[in-house]
């Protein structure tokens, strides 16, 4: 059996605009759907306001940037008291732009791509999703979840 992105893809995929409050991308990650092969999306995809996609933001990305930054620097977080600051993290995140939080690192497959190809660049990069793009535009998006499905479902 041979899959490519365009057989695979979700065309029903949420976006955010870069300079959107990361409240607004928690909101619509915690109402995301779910997609039909049962698995919830948990990253959108951010565009700029010419629709052209310059990153991701995912629950990953939201919560890394929840915790104080001094914890990316060898310091053990568990050694730390963390009374009363939780709520003051939560409304510091939600206060940021997404453009701050999102990874701007952007891979992309054509709707050719076959399927086996797709999961090697993803694991090699460590990817949950990939972008798949026609003439430089944003057409789907393929999840390793949907992969998985695709591939042993049947």
């Amino acid at each position: 059996m041979q899959l490519f992105a365009r057989d695979i893809m979700t065309k029903n995929f949420d976006t955010i605009f870069m300079d959107e409050p990361v409240e607004k991308a928690i909101k619509k990650i915690l109402n995301a759907k779910v997609r039909p092969t049962g698995h919830k999306t948990v990253s959108l995809m951010v565009v700029d306001y010419d629709n052209g996609l310059v990153g991701t933001v995912s629950m990953y990305y939201i919560l890394y940037h929840l915790r104080p930054s001094y914890l990316n620097y060898g310091i053990d977080g568990n050694e730390l008291s963390w009374k009363g600051e939780v709520d003051d993290f939560v409304r510091e995140v939600k206060q940021k732009k997404v453009v701050q939080i999102m990874n701007d690192v952007i891979l992309s497959v054509p709707a050719d791509e076959p399927v086996i190809s797709i999961l090697d660049r993803m694991i090699k990069n460590n990817l949950r999703r990939i972008s798949v793009v026609d003439n430089g535009r944003l057409i789907g998006v393929v999840y390793m979840s949907d992969i998985f499905y695709h591939l042993f479902s049947e």
